[in-house]
């Protein structure tokens, strides 16, 4: 009984270091709710910080393969200012971001009647609040595939 045992903690250690390690940053509590429950039943790691002080403790304690960002939290556009940190910070500049927000509805009031540019922020990907899951999970995969790629041709 003892061997079987730990021939299922070998199996589940080995199954939980292929799962890729996502973190979602968001200030909104249901839609984060939502969004972990579609990438856990796609078998991925989550955790979430629901502010940015706590999503940069984060970043700095733990590996991540993907960060979900959002941009308007708290104070403003304090997701725009993890971004830029990401993109300072020699051992996380790599780390694909996501960002899944309604800034267009913002800074189109803001801006009315131009364009935004989609590199304001140096991120990888930006899909606008509510994603459908299908779309989610496309956009995951193929950051981390495209990550994946990036990694193997540095080494």
């Amino acid at each position: 009984m003892l061997v079987r045992d730990k021939l299922g903690e070998l199996k589940r250690d080995l199954f939980m270091s292929d799962r890729k390690r996502l973190l979602i940053i968001d200030d909104d509590p249901e839609f984060v709710a939502g969004i972990k429950s579609i990438l856990t039943r796609a078998k991925y790691e989550v955790d979430v910080a629901h502010n940015p002080k706590d999503g940069w403790a984060a970043l700095k304690s733990k590996d991540y393969d993907l960060l979900l960002l959002d941009i308007m939290m708290g104070r403003g556009a304090e997701g725009v200012m993890i971004a830029r940190k990401l993109n300072k910070d020699p051992k996380l500049r790599e780390l694909p971001v996501l960002i899944i927000t309604g800034i267009r509805e913002q800074i189109a009031f803001l801006f009315p009647g131009q364009a935004v540019h989609p590199h304001f922020v140096p991120v990888d990907e930006l899909v606008e609040k509510p994603v459908e899951p299908k779309l989610l999970l496309e956009k995951v995969e193929a950051l981390l595939k495209a990550a994946k790629e990036r990694k193997a041709q540095t080494k």
